[in-house]
Parts: C-alpha cells; structure tokens; sequence
C-alpha cells in the first residue's frame, strides 16, 4: 500500500522553499525605491501632525462656536498656523505678533518624525553593503543620503503648508520654518532612519567605550532632570488648584471652552516645565515686562487669566527655604553620576573625573540651548517679554552640572575602590570592551 506520508526529502524541499519566500518577501520589503521612500517618509512625517493640528481646530471651533462664527477654512488656517507655529514661523494675530514656540506640538513632530524615519530605515536597509562590508571599510552612504531626501520631503511640505496659509496678516516666517523643519529632520528623522535601517547597530560599537557611557550619562542626567521640573511644576500647580479653578470660572467658560483650554495646556505644558528649570536653577525667568519669578525674589504684575499661571509663586519676599532649590541640579546630576558609574565603572580616577564632569558640562549646554526657545511674545504690550533668562541659565546650568557630576563620579569610585574592587560584572566590561578595541 502506498504511503500517504511525504517523505524526508519532500519535507526538506518544503523547508527550502519556505526558507527561500521567506528570504524574498523580507528582501522586497527591505528594498523599495529609496528616493521615493524616503522622501515621501519626510512628507507624510510633516503632514501627519498638520492634519492633526488641522483636525483639532476644526473640532475646537465647533466645540466652542458651533459653527456659529467663521468657516471652516478659517478653522483649518488656525490649525496650520499652529503647526507653522511649533517650527518657529511666528504669527500675527490682529497686529500683535506672536513668536513664542508651542513645544508640546513641536515635541510630537520629532515624535512622528522619529517614528516615520524608524520605518523607513526599515524599508531601505536592504540598500548598500551589508554589514561585514561595513565593518571592512567600505563607505555606505544609504542613511546620509535618505537622511538628506527625507529632510528635503519633510521641508517641502512646511514651505507649502506657509504659502498657502500666508496672508498679509499673518505673515509667517518660510525661512524659519525650513530651519526648524530641517532641525527637526536632523535631530529626529536622521537617528530614526540609522536605527531602523540597522546601520547605527554596526556604527555604535565602533565609538571609544568613554563616548558611550558618556552618552548614557547625558541622557541619565536629561532625563532626571525635566522629570523634577515636571514635578515641581506639577506640585506647585496642585498646592494652588483653587486659584487655577478660580480662572476657569472667571472665564464663563463651558465643557468646550473648558477642553479646549486643557488642550491649550498641554501643548504648553513642555514650555512650562523648562520655566519650572530656569526657577530651579536660579535664575528664573519673566512674565511679563519688568517681571521676575526667581527663588530670590518674586515680582508680578496683571497676569492674562491663564490656568498654568496658577502654579507661579505669590509675589513679595521669598521664604528662605527656596534658596536652598538652587542646591537641586547639583544634587540630581550627582545622584546621575553616581549611578551611572555603579553600573558602569572607571578604571582610573581621572577617568570617573572625565566622564562625570564632561557629562555634566554637556547637559548644562543642552539644558541652555532648549531654554533658549522656550519663551517669546506672547500677547500685546508687557506680554512681549515672557521666557526665561536663556544665558543665565546656560551659565548656571553648565556649573550646576559640571560639578555635580564631578562630584557624584569620584564619590562612587572612592566608595568602590574602598570597598576593595570594582563589581565584577563592571571589571568584566571594561576588559571585554579593552579586548575589543
């Protein structure tokens, strides 16, 4: 009787041959065109928070008028000019022109361009040598290139979303959309694109082991730090809740109205949190012509009825506890170092002393550059002059840092070196990663 079973050699064709279709669909999806890829992930990473930005207008509008005023194409021209906003094109708003930057939008562009240039990586890594070419030597110029294509799709579509959107009263900024649009792609869009298509994998190992745990570092400090702003913004919000309610209700404000300023919020909540930073730090910042919010002193003027406003300190003399706030960036970027260097530890003194205070030093000039954009005008008269004290904090910052890492570092390995030896595990790295280089 004939078997019905197929036979060992049958088994194994199959096998290859599911192995083979395997292979092909992952080298067509891992291939496609990548000029039109990446250019057209550069577009829709730009137009996928515009058509948001523009959604959310157009649903605010009937949520707080009803449709009972303006058009919808005057909703949709808000919503762009929101989103020409976030790339620092500025506006004009019946004569007043408005140049502070709503990060909370700005932050989901990189996000989307960092999740769309992800994708594309993916689609074009099959471009260019392989990885062992690479590691030979060979030049792959895939990621520079598609990096290049996807900034030039990401800054076409800002320079028509301004042209379109521009009127003579308005008058957003083209060219300082281009830069933002061709920052965020940089700082976004080019790692995404590196990571998705594999490439950073084969170019990170190649960097001295002090660059990447320098790098940790920066990113531990970053971190911890806007996550204590957010915190002590937040905290200072709570303790005050009434007066924020006490707005809301001065406003006559409905369930719409009322959503539409929590909306508001939040797209400001970044900006309010690097306030928060310049206050923690020392030098605060304004809210307003002849205004100061620092630790040391607090001066206030008529304030716009805006619920955040809430969270700001009561003006007069400061108690003295808050001057003992400026002590919090020394602390947390210690603490960072410290850590840090637990897990990943130095074999020299002047090594934990590099690496905790040049990790220190380039958070403090991070922190300076994003407080920079924080502020601006926004509104008529006094309201021309809100943000914080950009190169003062830079220079506290940088300090603050500098020595906290410094001091965190050698902290952690006199405790280390005290104790006998390293961990292990942290000797085992450094020999490891000293083998490999």
């Amino acid at each position: 009787m004939t078997s019905l079973q197929s036979s060992p050699a049958s088994r194994t064709a199959a096998r290859q041959g599911d192995r083979q279709e395997a292979e092909l669909r992952q080298a067509l999806l891992s291939r496609r065109p990548l000029v039109a890829t990446a250019t057209a992930g550069g577009a829709l990473a730009a137009a996928g928070p515009l058509l948001v930005c523009m959604a959310i207008a157009v649903v605010g509008w009937f949520l707080t008028d009803a449709g009972g005023h303006g058009t919808p194409s005057g909703a949709l021209r808000v919503g762009a000019l929101g989103w020409l906003a976030a790339h620092g094109s500025g506006v004009s708003i019946d004569g007043i022109r408005l140049t502070a930057l709503p990060l909370g939008v700005t932050v989901l562009c990189a996000w989307c361009a960092w999740r769309v240039g992800h994708r594309v990586g993916e689609s074009i890594s099959g471009h260019g040598p392989d990885a062992d070419r690479i590691k030979d030597g060979e030049r792959d110029w895939t990621v520079p290139i598609a990096a290049g294509l996807f900034t030039v799709g990401y800054v076409v579509v800002g320079v028509l979303a301004t042209t379109l959107t521009s009127t003579p009263e308005t008058t957003p900024s083209a060219g300082r959309v281009m830069m933002w649009s061709f920052l965020i792609s940089a700082a976004a869009g080019l790692p995404a694109l590196a990571r998705g298509s594999g490439r950073a994998a084969v170019w990170l190992p190649t960097l001295p082991l002090a660059v990447r745990d320098g790098a940790a570092l920066v990113r531990s400090m970053l971190r911890a730090w806007l996550l204590l702003a957010l915190l002590a913004l937040l905290v200072a919000l709570v303790v005050d809740f009434s007066t924020a309610a006490n707005i809301v209700s001065q406003l006559d404000a409905d369930a719409g109205d009322t959503a539409m300023i929590g909306a508001l919020s939040l797209v400001v909540l970044p900006n309010a949190t690097l306030f928060s930073s310049a206050y923690l730090l020392g030098p605060g910042f304004t809210v307003g012509t002849g205004t100061l919010v620092s630790p040391g002193a607090v001066v206030l003027g008529p304030l716009p009825l805006f619920p955040l406003l809430a969270a700001l300190p009561d003006g007069g003399p400061t108690p003295g506890w808050t001057g003992w706030l400026m002590g919090t960036p020394v602390l947390i970027a210690a603490v960072a170092s410290a850590w840090s260097h637990r897990s990943r530890p130095a074999r020299t003194w002047d090594q934990a002393a590099i690496r905790g205070c040049g990790a220190g030093l380039v958070t403090g000039v991070l922190i300076g550059i994003v407080t920079t954009v924080a502020g601006g005008a926004v509104g008529p008269g006094r309201m021309a002059d809100v943000g914080p004290f950009g190169f003062d904090v830079f220079l506290h910052a940088v300090t603050a840092f500098g020595i906290g890492g410094l001091l965190g570092a050698l902290a952690m390995t006199w405790w280390q070196h005290r104790g006998g030896d390293l961990a292990r595990s942290g000797w085992a790295r450094v020999r490891r990663s000293s083998s490999d280089d």
